[in-house]
């Protein structure tokens, strides 16, 4: 409710309510937590974008003659571009909103993030821009990794595998 003060603005006086009458409120306002839809809908678009990856899989094991362990490589790569070119034109971004968690498929989600870093501070330069802002979230993923790697590899070289 706003009342006018002394030098002529309105000033705003705080509403004040019971505790159950804000609970009431709150609670008629929040999102349903659970939607089967929801689950639905990521289930398959994780799903589908896995099938492409095996399907670029068995493409690189036909046309090129590659085992399996061979094809990995280059269906990551392609799965890679793909991400970057579809977060490029702004369609990732339509599909994880209407697909949510299910686009976050660790190879094409991790590379929507990265480029999306990139695009969205690319006019604060090359450097401190574009490569500062895709590390911010890479950074913490590479260390990971390689720390992971690490220990792996001391675990494997001291049981002599």
């Amino acid at each position: 409710m706003a009342v006018k003060t002394s030098r002529g603005a309105k000033a705003f006086k705080p509403v004040t309510m019971s505790p159950k009458t804000y609970q009431a409120i709150a609670k008629s306002r929040e999102p349903s937590r659970f939607q089967f839809g929801k689950c639905l809908r990521a289930f398959v678009v994780g799903g589908l974008i896995c099938v492409l990856g095996q399907g670029i899989g068995k493409f690189f094991e036909t046309v090129f003659n590659m085992s399996a362990r061979q094809a990995a490589n280059p269906t990551v790569a392609v799965l890679i571009l793909l991400s970057v070119l579809l977060t490029c034109f702004g369609v990732y971004d339509r599909i994880a909103q209407w697909a949510g968690a299910g686009t976050a498929v660790p190879v094409t989600g991790f590379a929507n993030s990265m480029a999306s870093a990139a695009i969205e501070h690319r006019s604060e330069g090359l450097v401190l821009g574009t490569g500062a802002s895709m590390f911010k979230l890479a950074g913490s993923v590479i260390v990971y990794g390689v720390v992971a790697a690490f220990v792996i590899g001391i675990i494997y070289w001291l049981l002599g595998a």
